[in-house]
């Protein structure tokens, strides 16, 4: 019965409602037809609101695109720039990697990143450290590269000051202590041991290739730390990394929607007048180790026979990788624009996406490769440019069986940069980089990394507009040039998973030769593989 009466007062109270709306409409229309006045008292749209300030409205001006530089006393370099928004991004750009760890044990920079933001001798905790950047709607972050080390913050522009002084803090003054060691250290472990149970495989990928351009020296040490010296890294072994690398005349602190003048007197406060923690009074003579060797180029094959994990509720099978790289040039040299172009050229991906292989893609790797040869589940381009070197490689995937026709065929493509450039892909290439540079400079930190990164590697920061006009210059002479130079060098190679079927090195290296009685190895193809 309750049931009963419960659906009747429902039923009542819906009626009622019903018969509101039904007067409140019918209401509406008799005083909009008696009336003939508006319903609304407010003004219409097409007029200004009264009392109301005048709209200020973002106007672009050339100064706001202008890195300004200024150099302290000790060396330090400053640049900001401005840029419209209530939030600003700051950070410190360090000339220190694993590329500078021949004298330490592998790993000294991946530890950092995972000690980076912690207990300084202003902040007792993470936590109060954390909470100091909220105060400020901030968010911070560290990431490494084989020759880069970056310390970075976004916050309001208002708490600029609480910001400069964290990033002092977090970089010359870090506790270190026991706990965030040990910590550390498990993190680091964890890491290696999840790696290997992943089926991704670009970071150890990454790593091997390096260590098979480079064998031994610079860019060919490990930037994972390696499992042997996971337990050998101490305190000790990285205050006095610190001590050699953190130095002054590395490094850039950058920041991006700024005023320059008061973050100059904010970085002089922090980081020159209060002193980094390993420096004491008696040090002053003290003159930094650190390895300046030149990055040397050998080629040759890294590989590791395992069995890779299968990706979780896919149907994707079973896959081992190869990866083939030629060195490239540095980004200071002149062909580094043209290589950028041609690795446009040649992009590539995967060959699952929302709408099949291709997808509108019309890359090399794409047209090519994955459209032609159902097996293959990966074709991607990389080029990586470091101030002395570069290194220009393809990554594939495929199943076990097909290792062979998979390394052979990225081989001759790659032997394919040097043939004919069409005008229509060359046009593509140029304009799809053009607009990647313009579109990651629309994001902030973007464009604080690219000015720390700039005036470290330059002292000055060059404006997109002249690596918009520096693209529109090549030509496809350029490119078909820097191809022919790149594949001038001995390959290097990297695999990884069931290599029963890979080709010897030997092979590899034959088909990416260029024959001199052929100048046109783009119309070169194999039966072998129509499958």
């Amino acid at each position: 019965m309750s049931h009963v009466t419960d659906m009747k007062v429902l039923f009542t109270r819906l009626f009622s409602i019903k018969n509101g709306f039904n007067n409140i409409r019918w209401g509406t229309r008799q005083f909009s037809q008696d009336s003939g006045k508006s319903v609304q008292t407010l003004p219409p749209l097409s007029e200004p609101m009264p009392n109301l300030s005048p709209v200020i409205y973002s106007s672009a001006k050339s100064e706001d695109s202008i890195t300004e530089v200024t150099v302290l006393s000790n060396g330090l370099r400053v640049a900001s720039e401005k840029k419209f928004g209530q939030f600003c991004t700051a950070g410190v750009v360090i000339d220190s990697g694993p590329r500078y760890e021949v004298a330490y044990p592998s790993g000294i920079c991946h530890f950092l990143e995972k000690l980076s933001f912690g207990a300084t001798h202003k902040y007792p905790t993470r936590d109060v450290m954390l909470r100091e950047l909220e105060r400020h709607g901030g968010i911070c972050d560290c990431q490494g590269s084989r020759d880069t080390t970056v310390y970075a913050a976004s916050a309001d522009s208002k708490g600029l000051e609480a910001v400069t002084q964290v990033l002092a803090e977090v970089t010359l003054r870090p506790q270190l202590s026991t706990d965030e060691i040990e910590a550390a250290r498990q993190a680091v472990a964890f890491e290696l041991e999840t790696l290997s149970m992943r089926p991704e495989q670009e970071t150890i990928l990454m790593d091997m290739i390096h260590a098979a351009a480079y064998k031994g020296n610079t860019l060919g040490l490990p930037k994972i730390c390696p499992q042997e010296n996971v337990y050998k890294i101490d305190r000790g072994i990285i205050l006095n990394y610190l001590k050699n690398h953190y130095t002054p005349n590395r490094m850039v602190v950058a920041a991006v929607g700024v005023d320059h003048e008061p973050f100059v007197e904010y970085v002089q406060k922090y980081f020159v007048d209060m002193k980094p923690m390993w420096n004491s009074e008696d040090n002053n003579s003290f003159t930094p180790n650190v390895d300046k060797s030149i990055a040397q180029y050998t080629g040759g094959i890294e590989q590791e026979e395992c069995e890779i994990p299968l990706y979780p509720g896919s149907d994707l099978p079973e896959l081992s990788h190869v990866v083939i790289g030629i060195e490239s040039c540095s980004h200071g040299d002149p062909d580094f624009v043209a290589t950028c172009v041609l690795n446009m050229m040649m992009g590539g991906g995967g060959s699952f996406s929302a709408g099949g292989p291709g997808k509108g893609m019309y890359t090399r790797l794409y047209t090519n490769v994955l459209n032609r040869y159902h097996w293959m589940f990966n074709a991607t381009a990389y080029n990586h440019a470091y101030g002395d070197t570069g290194l220009f490689c393809v990554h594939s995937a495929s199943p076990p069986n097909r290792i062979y026709d998979t390394t052979i065929v990225i081989a001759r493509e790659l032997s394919n940069m040097a043939g004919k450039v069409g005008e229509t892909e060359l046009r593509r290439a140029k304009t799809q980089l053009q607009s990647m540079l313009l579109m990651n400079l629309e994001a902030r930190p973007v464009v604080f990394e690219d000015v720390g990164r700039q005036v470290l590697a330059t002292g000055k920061r060059k404006p997109p507009s002249y690596f918009i006009n520096e693209i529109e210059k090549i030509t496809a002479d350029d490119i078909v040039r820097v191809a022919k130079r790149m594949l001038s060098k001995r390959p290097s190679v990297a695999a990884r998973g069931k290599l029963t079927h890979l080709p010897t090195f030997e092979e590899i290296q034959a088909n990416m030769t260029l024959n001199k009685s052929d100048t046109s190895p783009q119309g070169r193809r194999l039966n072998l593989f129509r499958v």
